[in-house]
């Protein structure tokens, strides 16, 4: 699943956008990148092109590719792509990654990366009603192998042996 980016562009001009011309010496501006369970998701062109303003046409120049090396070696002066397998497979980065190149390269001043909740899916519903009727269960199965009068027994037992002759 994808991440679905946020995006938290100055503090005081909400919705203000990186230079159109590129430049980036006009205001600081804040970057937030969102994903969605937890900071080892990755995300797609599409949503760097919204966290970074950019045109895909730009994303695709920032980014490290080369026709003849599926996976080149780490360039800090571009955008880094996950490892792929295939050269079919689309172009997937860590928020993390993305960060650092709006950071180190674009020079975007506090850039953040933001960990989201995704919306419940079907599945992840399905699964959470599964784990509560076994948690159910195991309270019940415990509850069979240790009556509370037995183990009230058992402590008061215990209690005495534990006790100090007068």
């Amino acid at each position: 699943m994808l991440a679905q980016p946020a995006f938290n562009r100055g503090v005081n001009q909400p919705g203000a956008s990186l230079a159109a011309a590129g430049r980036i010496d006009e205001e600081p501006a804040s970057l937030a990148i969102g994903t969605s369970e937890g900071s080892d998701s990755l995300i797609g062109i599409d949503e760097v092109q919204k966290a970074l303003n950019r045109s895909r046409a730009s994303v695709y120049r920032y980014t490290n590719t080369d026709p003849g090396n599926l996976n080149p070696p780490f360039n800090p002066r571009k955008l880094n792509p996950e490892y792929r397998s295939d050269q079919k497979e689309p172009l997937q980065f860590h928020p993390n990654e993305v960060a650092r190149f709006a950071r180190d390269v674009l020079r975007i001043k506090e850039v953040t990366v933001e960990v989201l909740n995704s919306p419940s899916t079907a599945t992840q519903q399905l699964l959470g009603s599964i784990l509560e009727e076994l948690r159910a269960i195991r309270i019940r199965l415990d509850q069979l192998d240790n009556p509370v009068g037995l183990e009230l027994s058992r402590i008061d037992h215990h209690a005495e042996q534990v006790r100090p002759a007068a």
